[in-house]
C-alpha cells in the first residue's frame, strides 16, 4: 500500500517547511486532518498547519518526506486519489 493512502492521524511528523515560518521545525503527533490542514500536538499545545506550501517529514522506521500539495485532499478522498 502506498504511504499516501494510509491514515496519518497518530503519526509523528516534522514540519520541514511551512507557509507560516513560525511553524517550520514544529514536531509532534497528528491528531486531526482536514482537506487543507493538519492539527499537530506537541508539548501540550496543538497547532494547525496548512498543507499547501508545506513540506512534511513523517517519522518512523523509515522517514518519508511529503509535499503538502500532494496530500491536499480530505482523508477519504486522499485514500482514493493518491498513487
Amino acid at each position: 500500500m502506498s504511504f499516501l493512502k494510509q491514515e496519518f492521524i497518530g503519526l509523528r511528523v516534522l514540519v520541514k517547511v511551512a507557509s507560516d515560518p513560525s511553524l517550520t521545525g514544529q514536531e509532534g503527533t497528528i491528531v486531526d486532518e482536514t482537506r487543507n490542514m493538519f492539527l499537530i500536538a506537541s508539548g501540550g499545545k496543538e497547532r494547525w498547519v496548512l498543507k499547501d506550501g508545506s513540506l512534511f517529514q513523517f517519522q518512523g522506521p523509515k522517514e518519508i518526506e511529503v509535499r503538502g500539495e500532494d496530500i491536499s485532499y480530505r482523508p477519504e478522498e486522499r485514500i482514493r486519489r493518491a498513487r
